[in-house]
């Protein structure tokens, strides 16, 4: 790229972008929420077009300049592809969304002969899909849609793999499986691109870094390089108030009929997902003064289960949810106390608002596509603009949704969960795509809130993501709990 320049609708994305990229190069690229990581990812990838300088391809041995074809020779992981499968209403299989990125299409329309299923087979091993591949893509947990892009992006041998905050939403274990699986691809001659807010979780490689901020590529000096393999920031503490009289530190204790302390009891709950069964049986309370943290492997039934807490699943038959919290268990009253923020809300959310119109659906619980735009009163105006000035999002406020990068939509999602004050508030890996700055902005409004009444449940996979305030642990395996019970300040973080 030579003086590259690129707009949408009307706004600057990027500008005076020099970058020369060399075959079998490993290239990270850090930068704040909006600086343009991914729409220089997306300009590499040929989705968006420069409107000035000249962007040329060397792949496949070949000069060119358009995208066309260079573009079945490259591919680009990240959230967006998610979307397009979690927004059908049509089943696709992981085997079919695999087979599909043989041709670059995202959707698999012909037969797979010989060759086409022995290349699934090797793709589908080598980043651990082998056992998913007859599940519908869209019940399938955060991580594992992860799994399942990557082995997409695979499918036709790129040259180049772009990679947009990938290590969100993987478990440890995932990140250390697919940082491996990512290194036998570069020590095979695949160039990488991975753009991500945590550099200590990316893969072990001689990595060329570049930091892209407001539109533009530097490269950044020796003491901003920071964020070496292994480092963590420290979590933010959170003052919670001392609980009350805590249940048994026993594992899954089984739980008394409701008390006026219990805010969510489930009994013998299960929820299925396109006929996979997804959660349960559980058993489990949350008690008046608790704070949760959530953990478990990838496909554990984590999301799942913020979800069937924020009625958006239901459990079944001969299983029952109990939200004593609220006067009548309506949807729009669930909508009204609760605040949620996970990957599939963002992507619901995502519409023809602006941003104000985001955040002002929150006091009425609005989603869904053809939602009218929510009217505020005087005071919710008030409430609405002091959040996004306390939360850095006042800037984005008039602007449209779809031009809002991840990390600038998941700070809006934030604000969003939290102006109204619910009495539970469900972060499902909330803090991904947030660079460091963000995260500890938001953080450090949790003790406030907390103190007004609310109460936290974070599903995490990072102890920097997980409040040290958070009192309760429950660990997931298959859908079931290992462990339920209070949480030992001493212990490490995924261990009850």
């Amino acid at each position: 790229m030579r003086g590259v320049g690129a707009q949408l609708g009307g706004r600057a994305l990027l500008s005076g972008v020099n970058l020369r990229l060399e075959r079998g190069e490993a290239l990270l690229l850090s930068g704040p929420n909006g600086g343009g990581k991914t729409s220089l990812l997306r300009l590499l990838a040929g989705e968006i077009a420069p409107t000035v300088g000249e962007r040329v391809y060397g792949l496949g041995g070949q000069i060119q300049r358009s995208a066309v074809q260079a573009r079945r020779r490259l591919a680009l992981v990240g959230p967006d592809a998610e979307a397009f499968y979690l927004t059908r209403d049509w089943e696709q299989s992981v085997r079919d969304v695999l087979l599909a990125g043989l041709s670059g299409e995202r959707l698999r329309l012909w037969e797979a002969g010989a060759p086409d299923l022995a290349r699934l087979a090797e793709v589908a091993g080598a980043v651990g899909l082998t056992e998913l591949l007859d599940r519908d893509v869209r019940s399938l947990s955060h991580g594992q849609r992860r799994r399942c892009l990557l082995g997409r992006a695979l499918m036709p041998a790129p040259e180049l793999l772009l990679l947009d905050e990938f290590t969100d939403g993987l478990s440890p274990a995932a990140r250390a499986e697919l940082g491996a699986a990512l290194r036998r691809l570069w020590e095979g001659g695949v160039a990488l691109v991975l753009a991500t807010h945590r550099p200590e979780e990316a893969p072990a490689l001689p990595w060329r870094r570049l930091e892209v901020r407001g539109g533009r590529v530097r490269v950044p000096a020796a003491d901003e390089l920071g964020g070496g393999k292994g480092e963590a920031s420290r979590p933010t503490e959170v003052n919670c108030a001392a609980p009350p009289a805590l249940p048994a530190a026993e594992p899954l204790p089984a739980p008394p009929l409701s008390s006026p302390q219990t805010l969510v009891l489930l009994e013998r709950a299960e929820v299925y997902r396109n006929g996979h069964r997804a959660l349960g049986p559980l058993t489990w309370r949350w008690e008046r003064g608790q704070h949760w943290l959530v953990t478990g492997e990838n496909g554990s039934g984590k999301s799942t289960l913020a979800r069937l807490i924020a009625g958006e699943f239901h459990p079944a038959l001969g299983g029952q949810v109990q939200r004593s919290f609220l006067p009548r268990d309506l949807l729009e009253e669930r909508r009204r106390a609760t605040g949620l923020v996970s990957a599939e809300l963002g992507i619901r959310q995502r519409r023809d608002w602006d941003a104000r119109a985001a955040l002002a659906s929150a006091f009425s619980g609005t989603e869904g596509p053809g939602a009218p735009t929510p009217a505020l009163t005087p005071a919710q105006t008030r409430d609405l603009q002091a959040w996004a000035e306390r939360l850095g999002v006042t800037e984005l406020l008039d602007r449209p949704v779809e031009t809002l990068s991840q990390g600038q939509w998941r700070r809006v999602l934030l604000a969003r969960a939290v102006l109204h004050r619910p009495i539970l508030l469900l972060l499902d890996e909330g803090l991904d795509f947030l660079d460091e700055g963000s995260r500890a902005r938001f953080l450090a409004e949790l003790p406030g809130l907390i103190a007004s009444g609310t109460h936290l449940l974070v599903v995490a996979h990072r102890p920097e993501d997980a409040p040290a305030g958070l009192t309760h642990h429950l660990r997931l395996a298959g859908g079931r709990a290992v462990y339920a019970g209070p949480r030992a300040p001493d212990r490490p973080f995924d261990q009850p």
